[in-house]
This record gives structure tokens, sequence and C-alpha cells, in this order.
């Protein structure tokens, strides 16, 4: 089968948005090609990752690239992608030169090539994410290995946004919680609160895609008896009461829920939102404020933002 190779040179700023493009496209994953990670210290190495050839990498900036099947439709889809990257201009996202590039690649090149960009990262104190192909060995005794099928999901889970997610719901879970993932993806924050002792976690998306791809790692992950995934649209018709409400997503989405959230979360409970950029750190805060949060914690990573918030007592 013929498959097509599109190319998108961006900012880091515009990964996630135009990721999910690429996704609703019909695209299964997504190559990140980031010139910042020829550069970037890190603290472990854990395998080939770090093991990065310069010559793979945009000068500046960020390349994704994207599979889509070569069919009657194509050109139409790729239209279709270019006028929703465009748009993105309207929420204040700097998609940099969006140049975009077309190419043809064979069904057996593309199964096995990106394969090389994903490999086991330490991603806070406790857990470590793996692909499934490849055989890690906890180096801690305490160390939670969460794996991922990036085949399936929306990413490896070490993006920015992601890390700091993960780090948040090490930090604020507590034994026997009871926790709300809106926008769950891959589900890989829901498999972390599940391992780090959430005796209930209920992931929703409203992509029925997610939905199955959460599904499908929750099980892999052995966290279904702890884990139900359902598709729902953020908070709307959820009358239940929990501890914890994390939501890794855009902040003009974030704006939409953080009154519904407040409903939902018990007091004193915790929500962690990532996926803010810089510039609407301060718009997310305020809304919080608004609504009787308190602000606990403000983590920054690269251009991105989460925010730790305490429902009032």
């Amino acid at each position: 089968m013929k498959w097509s190779e599109i190319s998108i040179h961006t900012t880091q700023e515009a990964v996630e948005p135009v990721s999910n493009i690429l996704h609703e496209a019909g695209a299964s994953g997504v190559v990140i090609e980031d010139v910042d990670d020829l550069s970037k210290e890190r603290q472990s190495v854990f395998g080939e990752i770090y093991q990065l050839n310069p010559s793979d990498y945009p000068s500046e900036g960020v390349i994704l690239k994207a599979y889509l099947p070569v069919n009657s439709f194509l050109g139409e889809t790729v239209e279709e992608i270019k006028q929703a990257i465009t748009n993105l201009v309207k929420y204040d996202i700097d998609i940099g030169a969006n140049t975009i590039s077309i190419s043809e690649v064979n069904e057996e090149e593309w199964a096995t090539a990106w394969k090389k960009y994903y490999k086991p990262v330490k991603i806070s104190k406790r857990i470590t994410i793996t692909p499934t192909w490849e055989d890690y060995q906890p180096v801690h005794s305490d160390e939670l290995i969460i794996e991922l099928d990036p085949g399936m999901a929306f990413g490896t889970g070490t993006h920015p946004t992601t890390v700091m997610s993960l780090q948040a719901i090490e930090k604020y879970i507590r034994e026997g919680d009871t926790v709300i993932d809106v926008g769950t993806g891959s589900g890989v924050l829901s498999i972390a609160s599940a391992m780090l002792g959430a005796k209930k976690v209920d992931a929703y998306d409203l992509d029925e895609v997610a939905v199955n791809s959460a599904r499908l790692n929750v099980k892999l992950n052995k966290v279904n008896e702890k884990v139900q995934v359902e598709q729902n649209d953020l908070l709307k018709g959820i009358n239940s009461s929990v501890d914890l409400i994390v939501g890794n997503l855009l902040a003009e989405i974030i704006l939409l829920f953080v009154e519904d959230t407040a409903k939902v979360l018990k007091p004193g409970g915790y929500f962690i939102t990532s996926g803010i950029i810089q510039g609407k750190k301060r718009d997310v805060k305020e809304k919080l404020e608004q609504q009787g949060f308190t602000i606990v914690e403000i983590l920054e990573m690269e251009d991105w933002v989460a925010i730790v918030a305490q429902n009032k007592e």
C-alpha cells in the first residue's frame, strides 16, 4: 500500500494543535522533529533517543510528519489540513513558517522508520514511559513503567505539557483519590493516576478514536479495573464529586469548563491543567481565581505552562 508523508514546518507552540489536526485528518501517529532536542540537557540516559542525528532535524522550529493513505481523497484532505492549520492564528497560536511538503512512501518504510524516535524516557521521579517494543528494565524498585503504543495514540507522552501534568499528578495525588481526566487522548494521565494510588479514574474524550486508544493503553498497562474511559464533551453532564481533575488541553478549551470543574471538584481538591501557552497564562489564572480557586503552583517548561489550583474549602 502506498502512503503519503505530509511534512509541516511549524513552531513548538503549535505542535499539539497541529498534531490534533493531523490526527483528525486520519493520521494514526505523528513524528515530531524538534531542533531543541539536539541541545536539550538530560539528567539521565535512556537508550538511543539521546543518539540524535542533526541531519534529521530542522535548523529552527519543529517539523511534524504524519502519514495518510494515497487515495482519491488525498488532495482534498491535504487542503483541509492546510486550512485548519492556517485557522490556528485566530487563537493567537504562532504557526511559524507553516511550510507543507508531500512525498510518497511504501508501507514497509512507514511502519518502522518512525520507531527510531521513540525510546524509554524518565518523565518524573517515579514514572518512565516506554514504547511497547522496548525491553526496558526498571532502575529503581519504586519506578512506575507506563507502556504506550504511539501508533494507536496521540503522542509519545513526552511533550512538555504531558510531562508537567505527570509531575504535578505525582506530587498532588493521594492514595485512594478519585480522579477525572478531561480530554484523555492516549490515556497516559489516567494510567499514571491509577498507578500512583487513585482508587477510581474516569477518563473522558470527545473523539471516539481517542476513547478506543485510551482503552487499549489502559488494558495494556493493566489498570482497567481502576480506569473507566468514556466518550464525553469535557465535563458536560458529569455530576460526580472527585478529589482531583486533570486536563491537558489548549487554554481556550480549559476556559470553557473551569466553572464545571469547580462544581465537580470536592472542596480542597486539586485541578491540574496544562497545555497553556505563555501568552494565555494570565487568562487561565484569572478565570480560575474568579471561580474561587487558589493557585497552588505554576510549572513552566519551554514555552508551556501548567497550573495547579485548589478548589475553595
